[in-house]
């Protein structure tokens, strides 16, 4: 209850002293866990989410369970249409599996620009991030500076295991993403992402077509210190229903995705 307290204390803190702060939640059960410490607490953090176009449809049904569940409103952020189009154009549909540089070119088109309109005028951005989740995260701090995008980050979870996450889950009964159940533990978009065996790390489904080392898609770069003030190479195969594939007037199961995005 200790480390609960803590984070809930640290929340409390961001929220207070670094208005507007924003939780940019990848609905992992990281982030479902944070956000059930929001609503609970009925503190002033902002929620967005960045739908990138390729996601399982059992990711994006998390953010109906959570606005249902806490009231709360998700922004959500979506990459732009032309870039996508400039992307699949020059690429293909799914060049991120040619190599690390094509992959992270197409994080940079769905993720890493969107953060950047939802971060625009916030206080501080808040994260799911844990020292556990990977030996490249094992530096993670609960607040760190984020020079990129100079803002304050806070990682409330950072010295929480994985098995605290769950315990936390079950608890207090927290909506998470029915893949969970089928041996994933780290979830990212639907192509990119497998389940893990035994003994593999938690983010070894992510990008699997790579060679082994730190693998991060770009929203996590070594931060400063706060301011004072196994391959699977010929199987690319993937699990879960992915209902919005890429690019402008593409279509999946009969329907046409506007990729567009929020915002400025």
């Amino acid at each position: 209850m200790t480390r609960e307290n803590d984070t809930r204390d640290l929340l409390a803190r961001a929220a207070r002293e670094f208005r507007p702060a924003a939780l940019a939640s990848s609905l992992s059960i990281e982030d479902m866990a944070l956000a059930d410490l929001i609503a609970r607490e009925a503190l002033p953090i902002e929620i967005f989410v960045l739908d990138t176009g390729r996601l399982h449809g059992d990711t994006l049904e998390l953010v109906r369970r959570m606005q249902e569940r806490y009231g709360l409103k998700v922004q959500v952020y979506r990459p732009r249409a032309q870039a996508v189009e400039d992307y699949v154009a020059r690429f293909g549909r799914d060049g991120f599996y040619r190599g690390p540089e094509p992959r992270k070119q197409c994080c940079e088109v769905r993720k890493v620009e969107p953060l950047r309109r939802a971060l625009a005028g916030k206080g501080a951005w808040i994260t799911g991030l844990r020292r556990g989740q990977s030996a490249g995260r094992g530096g993670v701090a609960l607040q760190e500076y984020d020079a990129v995008h100079a803002l304050p980050k806070f990682n409330p979870l950072a010295d929480w295991s994985e098995a605290d996450v769950w315990t936390y889950i079950r608890a207090h009964d927290v909506p998470y993403n029915r893949l969970y159940d089928q041996g994933y533990r780290s979830i990212g978009c639907a192509p990119c992402t497998r389940p893990v065996v035994e003994g593999e790390d938690a983010r070894a489904g992510r990008w699997w077509w790579e060679n082994e080392g730190k693998k991060e898609c770009g929203l996590h770069v070594a931060a400063q210190t706060a301011p004072r003030v196994v391959a699977f190479k010929t199987h690319l195969a993937f699990s879960g229903r992915e209902i919005h594939p890429a690019g402008k007037g593409e279509r999946c199961e009969g329907q046409t995705r506007d990729v567009d995005g929020i915002g400025a």
